[in-house]
């Protein structure tokens, strides 16, 4: 336990550049904190008036939670998946030993597109299991009562928030959640206090335990907390994140989550040499995003500095 913090986390811009043409904004990893509970990564693409081409890429040991907050994302991957993803609906995919996918945005023009995609670090327990993938198209609301104004609303897109469980799944004790706070409410978000908890300001204007959160930044809380209040003048879409801190290490580089150096080495070689263990993705050719060069130094875990 590290007690109560207010740590503002405040995303930087990484071109992606290529087929992609498009910037992200990145707030996790931060190089204080790179995990807040099982989540590892946060970038925001967006908003932003587009044509997204993101080729087949591989993953392991990683969850990726994709929410739309506007426009249309089509998803394949080497499961067998072919979807379409729409404001309110999740897709989540398990790489677990290995996955690729594929993502465009819908239709083939430049249009509209802003997007939260977020990684969630598998415990040991599953991350060397089979790739999976899910989307629901339907996800609990709840309501969460105000102390001053109008009540708030959210949805629960990942692990359980205020009693109200998300059906994906889930590996360890986490939570994703979208807050919406009306114009000139305060409201209390009620927290576990074994967990660690950050306030993602999406859009709008919100003060949280007394700090001026910025849109597109992200307030860490810490842990030992059982509530936390969030006031809004003109209205607040939010999204909250946290979890059981996650304990084992954790060696992240390009697209994989593993536990050693020798680990992302291996997975790179197999991506390079066309191996079985990511597949291939479904109505793709030959089309796909090379691994970038291996740094000329030992990939060690990440550790917290705070």
């Amino acid at each position: 336990m590290i007690g109560p913090r207010t740590l503002p986390l405040a995303p930087r811009m990484v071109p992606l550049g290529g087929v992609r043409a498009m910037d992200v904004r990145r707030t996790l990893p931060d190089r204080r904190l790179p995990t807040i509970g099982a989540w590892c990564f946060l970038d925001r693409f967006g908003p932003d008036v587009v044509r997204m081409r993101v080729e087949p890429h591989p993953h392991i040991g990683l969850q990726t939670v994709t929410w739309p907050l506007v426009g249309e994302i089509r998803h394949r991957d080497s499961v067998g998946s072919d979807v379409t993803l729409r404001r309110g609906q999740l897709n989540l995919m398990t790489a677990g030993e290995g996955i690729s996918h594929s993502e465009y945005s819908v239709p083939e023009d430049a249009e509209p597109l802003d997007a939260l995609q977020l990684w969630v670090v598998l415990p040991e327990s599953a991350r060397h299991g089979a790739a999976g993938f899910e989307q629901h198209t339907s996800l609990p609301g709840l309501t969460l009562a105000a102390d001053a104004g109008t009540d708030a609303t959210g949805i629960v897109v990942l692990g359980e928030f205020a009693g109200v469980r998300s059906p994906a799944t889930a590996y360890t004790p986490i939570v994703g959640a979208e807050i919406s706070v009306p114009a000139g409410s305060r409201v209390p978000l009620p927290l576990d206090a074994a967990w660690e908890h950050a306030v993602l300001l999406v859009e709008g204007d919100a003060t949280v335990e007394g700090e001026t959160v910025e849109v597109g930044s992200m307030l860490y809380l810490g842990d030992s907390r059982t509530s936390t209040a969030v006031t809004s003048a003109g209205g607040a879409l939010l999204f909250v994140l946290g979890g059981e801190p996650f304990e084992e290490d954790l060696v992240m580089w390009w697209n994989f989550a593993a536990r050693t150096h020798d680990e992302i080495v291996a997975a790179r070689d197999d991506w390079e040499a066309g191996a079985d263990r990511f597949g291939r993705v479904v109505t793709h050719g030959d089309e796909r995003i090379p691994a970038p060069e291996m740094p000329h130094v030992r990939l060690a875990p990440r550790r917290r500095r705070i």
